[in-house]
């Protein structure tokens, strides 16, 4: 592999090519369903040759050679020569994986690994015409004249004089009058007349109508001296012939080019015309010349648009997000500071800090945005090969894709979302014969979508499969010895339905290789939870499931409610945070051996968190009265009994220490604005250990 060019040009070939490489697998997938798109087919044709432009510059030959047989293919498609279906589809995606690990390589600096020589003779095979494709119809059949000597025929040559001053056809059968006139003033291709067509102008329009080559100027002569006789009648009444700038005019209708053959020489030639009329003729053609540049005019304005962007680290990026986050730290301190003091220039001064620190924490926040379209790009190729392989029929529909959220995010979802979707078209879409017999359509949906709500993140994916059986899991929780049989009758249909979340627990009979282990699910519990965001389930039997995850849109500041346990500050990350309300301890019950409090109707398990945080404590502080956060974990909600509570803050996680980390219950830690170090809790890990 040679890497002799310049490393930004590298970078940049990386960077472009990686976009198009990423857009081409939705693009083949969304071509499988919209074979006709010939829009479509053009972008695909045209990601190809460019991704074949910069590996070719960078000598990356196994990736030149890949990519020419796909783009070899896909001019056979748009040029209708071929058809697109499933078989073709199998052998460009397949190609489009070999192109990607090429590209995973070159990112490295690794050896390329050429793909198969069977793919690649299977893929130049495609590019093959297939013997009952149509040709395309909207390109003439050139005659039989045309085909043998390259010439046109009286009509086409008529025609072409019609484009151009739009005049009726000329009459006769299939012959031009011209024909008739004495040919006494054209005796060769050359004469005295300044406004005729040599023979070198004459090859080239034949060249551009039928691409057949240039023929001997000998046996072109007598065709010329022909065509010439004919033009004089269609040029105007007083047998002027054609000027040099009405066949300039005539090419430019024609090919859009400009410019006559004969720029070089026709200086030399006299005008034959009378000036009287040749203005007019040439006062036309100037206007059209004037109007060319004005119509390229915005496409020169809009080409510096494209560097107005500047290329960042994203490290960098990191580095003053860190800084922007110390900077809200010390911004919280001075506004404790400030409320303690009654010096009406010290509030303003805290005051206008806070407004531009604000500020300065969105953008750089939105520096690190991205859309989520980054995501979804994948999953039309992840469930187009997972229906094949399974002999479904599913279609894919997003919404969303535009949603922006933290780059950190984006990457942390990935492999979540690629469980959930695979989940949704293997346990929940039915087969096509089994939706046919139930009333459904053969094809099945899987709806995946992104929305924000205020600062998290929503995602669904829905599908419109089989639905969840509470009685079937009910049994399964059993087997698996997750629950006894009075507990799992005890359960709601919601909590029947969080049982896909635990390790081990799996609805399939059989294991294949796509699902049936119990090893998916679980891990999506545990990421979204290590993302601070929440799960949950709403499912109907027949009718389908739809899975919903929130998430935070940045992970870097996160606003909470600092609470007080004996003198020490926590942090509970306020999407947890359900509700608060001052408790009257005295009046607690205890049901299965638990301390419970009622309210509204509803019965919340109470934990007095001090004696699992607090070392050496067993007070609960006031018993009479307590402070209750109702938190909430999945579908779940518990109160926690607190000593203190402070207020809402935002607050700059910093990862605990090498001594403190994978201490149960706590995500990080962070410095309030009082100056204290506080610890920050994570709700579903202190649960899950100490309750």
């Amino acid at each position: 592999m040679a890497f002799d060019a310049d490393d930004e040009i590298l970078q940049d070939f990386l960077v472009e090519a990686g976009e198009i490489i990423e857009k081409l697998s939705e693009q083949l997938v969304d071509l499988e369903q919209h074979p006709d798109d010939s829009d479509l087919l053009n972008a695909i044709f045209r990601g190809f040759h460019t991704v074949k432009g910069g590996a070719g510059f960078l000598q990356l030959d196994a990736l030149v050679s890949c990519c020419h047989s796909a783009e070899n293919v896909f001019d056979i498609l748009r040029n209708h020569k071929r058809a697109v279906d499933s078989e073709l589809m199998d052998v460009v995606l397949e190609v489009l994986d070999h192109v990607k690990a090429m590209f995973d390589q070159v990112r490295t600096g690794e050896e390329l690994v050429a793909a198969p020589d069977e793919l690649i003779a299977a893929l130049d095979a495609l590019a093959q015409p297939q013997a009952a494709a149509a040709e395309p119809t909207d390109t003439p059949e050139p005659s039989e004249d045309a085909q043998d000597g390259g010439d046109i025929t009286d009509d086409e040559f008529e025609q072409l004089l019609d484009a151009l001053h739009g005049e009726a056809p000329i009459s006769g059968a299939g012959k031009s009058p011209a024909t008739e006139q004495p040919a006494g003033n054209n005796d060769g291709a050359g004469s005295d007349s300044g406004d005729d067509i040599t023979d070198d102008e004459f090859e080239a329009l034949l060249d551009e109508l039928h691409g057949k080559g240039k023929f001997a100027a000998q046996a072109a002569a007598d065709e010329n001296t022909k065509a010439t006789e004919a033009a004089k009648p269609a040029a105007g009444s007083d047998g002027e012939l054609i000027t040099d700038d009405e066949f300039e005019n005539l090419l430019d209708e024609l090919h859009g080019k400009g410019g006559s053959p004969t720029t070089e020489d026709s200086g030399s030639k006299p005008a034959n015309p009378p000036p009287q009329k040749a203005k007019p003729a040439k006062a036309e053609p100037e206007k059209k010349v004037e109007v060319k540049p004005a119509a390229k005019a915005p496409a020169r304005e809009s080409a510096p648009a494209a560097e107005t962007t500047v290329r960042v680290d994203t490290k960098r990026l990191d580095d003053i997000m860190n800084m922007v986050g110390e900077l809200v730290l010390v911004r919280n301190r001075l506004q404790r500071l400030g409320s303690d003091s009654e010096d009406e220039h010290m509030h303003k001064a805290v005051s206008s800090l806070d407004v531009v620190t604000t500020d300065l924490q969105a953008a750089v926040m939105q520096t690190r945005m991205q859309p989520i379209k980054k995501v979804f790009g994948r999953f039309p190729r992840v469930v187009r090969d997972l229906a094949r392989s399974l002999k479904k029929e599913v279609a894919l529909v997003m919404h969303g894709e535009d949603t922006d959220l933290d780059k950190n995010l984006v990457e942390a979802l990935s492999d979540p979302l690629v469980h959930l979707v695979r989940n949704s078209v293997d346990h929940g879409i039915e087969a096509p014969d089994v939706r046919e017999k139930a009333g459904k359509p053969r094809q099945g949906t899987v709806t995946l979508s992104a929305e924000q709500e205020g600062d998290h993140i929503l995602l669904s994916i829905d599908d419109d499969g089989a639905g969840m059986d509470p009685e079937v899991l009910r049994r399964k929780a059993v087997e698996k010895g997750i629950y006894d049989q009075d507990a799992a009758d005890r359960l709601t249909e919601t909590e029947c339905f969080n049982l896909i979340f635990a390790a081990g627990f799996s609805t399939k009979e059989q294991i294949s290789d796509v699902s049936g282990r119990g090893v998916g699910m679980d891990v999506v519990k545990t990421k979204i939870n290590q993302l601070n965001g929440q799960l949950s389930i709403v499912s109907a039997l027949g009718k389908g499931s739809r899975i919903i995850i929130k998430v935070p849109l940045t992970l870097a500041i996160m606003p909470t409610l600092m609470i007080m346990l004996g003198d020490q500050s926590f942090a509970l990350p306020l999407v947890s945070v359900v509700e608060i309300f001052h408790l009257d301890l005295t009046r607690t019950n205890i049901v299965d051996g638990r301390e419970c409090v009622v309210v509204r109707d509803k019965v919340f398990p109470l934990f007095h968190v001090k004696r699992w945080l607090i070392k050496g404590s067993t007070d609960t502080g006031n018993t009479k009265n307590g402070h209750v956060v109702i938190v909430s974990m999945g579908t779940r909600q518990v109160g926690f009994v607190v000593d203190q509570l402070v207020g809402q803050e935002e607050v700059v996680i910093k990862p605990l220490g090498r001594g403190l980390q994978g201490t149960p219950g706590m995500a990080g830690a962070t410095i309030t604005g009082d100056g204290r170090i506080a610890l920050i809790i994570d709700v579903p890990s202190l649960l899950q250990h100490y309750s």
